[in-house]
């Protein structure tokens, strides 16, 4: 018994191949997936021929659809050879045929693919264009790449082409020309351009094909890839004389002031703001892969891959067959898989000592908690924090004062970390509420012509009576 899988072309006879037609009238027993294709029409479609359309009816989804039609196929073969028979090219978009192939692998039953033309025939000949280079993308599972040409299937309804609409414009702008090509290699064969946009104004059909072409690099700006190419190419040897002068240490204050920007725009809750701030960020991190690039030290292919590998090992309980229920089965599993990458003798190591003091204070208290050198509750660190304060209190000098008022700082920030406030925050809320509080201590000051002494507690008040 052997299943044959045979394509039934575009939507016309004469694009069937002799070997086909060979089959398709040898009295072999044939399945349909569909009868709703052009050629279909035209076939002797006796007794033998059987179709799935039942199953599209009956079924919630596509999946099942096609789950279904392989198992149809296979029972089929208890009794001999099937021909299995779809649009277009058995091997071109085609999913059932992809389950198929896998479950006759399985069942151990052979199976014979033969060469169709294919939609993407038909397009290359209604566009007059060299398709070389073409991508063949399903609209019910779109993965595109907006730098090179594409032709998407499976646009069969208004629902499906809206749908589509929205997943393209994550990548093309909305004016972006697109070509709906309907009936392609039948009769009634159409071609029509419109803007992205406009896609989903009118009726669409199961022989419909869009045609999306390929993104200018300058224009492909609402993707990694598309500011990627932006940069490199201000980073090429005709590019920008200031980008070409750049080096990782020339551009490291950018990288600094930059990650502060985007603090504060977290801070202020301003959702444009925080989208206009991450991609300075993000531009950052590509000025620095192009400037190593330059010098051929590492591509932007060595950090996707470092940082991408790194989290499907440390998340084992997604990409593998780990288990973590809560978030701190998470942090705890993540710091082990950490200290098997990376051994270290301390677990202080690793620690910027470019942290913000603040910062790295909680970091290493952090750290040394999750190994068990605490106190056994809040008490400890308080009485910590007046012992600290008493010894700063009886410091003499300059330099005995400075040190005790940096084991105050420490001790606070040991003691935000375990309360699990974020000291650097609080301190820029702090700074935040001094700025505001003393800013309309000067407005005072001034209209009133008298000194600012005296007034913080009047604009405090009024503050918290919501006056302010």
């Amino acid at each position: 018994m052997t299943v044959h899988i045979v394509g039934l072309g575009p939507g016309r006879p004469g694009s069937l191949t002799a070997e086909t037609v060979e089959l398709l009238g040898s009295g072999m027993p044939v399945i349909l997936r569909t009868r709703h294709h052009p050629t279909v029409d035209m076939l002797d479609t006796a007794q033998r021929f059987a179709d799935c359309d039942d199953l599209y009816a009956t079924m919630p989804g596509f999946d099942e659809v096609y789950t279904a039609i392989v198992e149809r196929v296979i029972n089929a073969t208890t009794v001999g050879d099937v021909i299995y028979a779809v649009p277009g090219h058995p091997l071109v978009a085609e999913r059932s045929v992809t389950l198929l192939m896998a479950r006759l692998a399985e069942a151990n039953v052979p199976a014979a693919v033969y060469a169709a033309v294919s939609f993407v025939d038909a397009a290359a000949t209604a566009l007059r264009l060299d398709l070389g280079a073409i991508q063949v993308c399903d609209a019910l599972d779109l993965r595109i790449d907006g730098q090179r040409p594409a032709l998407i299937s499976q646009v069969y309804d208004r629902d499906g082409a809206t749908n589509l609409k929205l997943g393209l414009l994550d990548v093309y702008p909305s004016a972006h020309q697109v070509t709906v090509l309907s009936g392609l290699g039948t009769g009634g064969e159409s071609i029509r351009s419109v803007s992205l946009a406009d896609l989903d104004h009118r009726p669409f059909g199961y022989l419909d094909t869009l045609y999306v072409p390929a993104l200018a690099a300058i224009d492909d700006v609402r993707r990694f890839d598309g500011l990627h190419g932006v940069v490199s190419r201000l980073h090429a040897p005709d590019g920008c004389p200031w980008d070409l002068e750049q080096t990782h240490q020339s551009l490291r204050k950018h990288l600094l002031e930059e990650a502060y920007e985007t603090l504060e725009a977290i801070d202020s809750g301003d959702p444009a703001r925080l989208s206009e701030e991450l991609g300075d960020l993000l531009l950052q991190v590509l000025m620095h892969v192009a400037v190593a690039d330059r010098a051929g030290t590492f591509a932007l292919g060595d950090v996707t891959e470092h940082i991408a590998r790194k989290l499907i090992h440390r998340h084992p309980h997604v990409f593998a067959d780990g288990a973590a229920k809560t978030a701190d089965d998470v942090a705890r599993d993540w710091e082990r898989l950490k200290q098997e990458e990376k051994p270290r003798q301390s677990v202080l190591e690793g620690v910027p000592g470019t942290l913000p003091a603040l910062a790295a204070a909680q970091t290493m208290e952090g750290r040394a908690r999750s190994v068990g050198f605490d106190w056994p509750d809040i008490e400890g660190p308080l009485d910590k924090l007046a012992e600290e304060i008493g010894e700063f209190a009886r410091a003499e000098g300059a330099a005995a004062r400075e040190d005790e008022f940096g084991d105050i700082l420490f001790v606070i920030a040991s003691i935000g970390q375990r309360l699990g406030i974020d000291a650097e925050q609080a301190l820029r809320g702090a700074n935040a509420k001094f700025r505001r509080r003393f800013g309309e201590v000067e407005r005072l000051a001034r209209e009133r012509n008298v000194s600012p002494l005296g007034l913080w507690d009047e604009v405090k008040r009024e503050e918290r009576a919501g006056r302010l």
